[in-house]
């Protein structure tokens, strides 16, 4: 058997439907649209949501809640992941990323005090916790705060 011998299974290729070539094809005058109407005109089509000009379901359901444009979305890292680290490292956004410890920094980059570390690090981010900064501080790193 050689690719030229292959042709597809009988059955799964359906001819394209032909519309408005006259009436002996069966889809003339007016190709398979109907008569009259927004959707058989050209360029007659409604827009997704759109509900005959009954109000559209977005419009009557109540709305709650308030949301913050402004708010700061951070990258959270625990104490527990900076131990893969050797003591005395420099600490920054960059070679968080490179480790793969966070994926990419939204508005920055925030260390929460979860876990132990044992070996000094230089840490500079831009958030901290209260917790985390005494516990790296404890072990001999520092903590440099960017973005306050």
């Amino acid at each position: 058997m050689r690719l030229n011998d292959l042709s597809p299974m009988k059955g799964s290729i359906k001819k394209k439907k032909t519309v408005g070539r006259g009436p002996a094809s069966g889809h003339g005058k007016t190709a398979c649209r109907g008569h009259k109407g927004q959707k058989c005109r050209s360029g007659g089509r409604i827009r997704p949501g759109f509900e005959g000009g009954q109000m559209p379901m977005q419009r009557r359901l109540p709305k709650r809640g308030f949301r913050n444009i402004f708010k700061k979305e951070y990258d959270l890292i625990n104490i527990r992941d900076l131990n893969v680290f050797d003591s005395g490292t420099n600490l920054d956004a960059g070679v968080l990323k490179d480790a793969g410890i966070i994926k990419g920094t939204k508005d920055g980059v925030k260390l929460l005090g979860l876990g132990e570390i044992s070996h000094p690090l230089k840490i500079r981010i831009d958030r901290a916790s209260k917790k985390a900064k005494e516990k790296v501080e404890a072990a001999g790193g520092k903590v440099e705060l960017t973005g306050l």
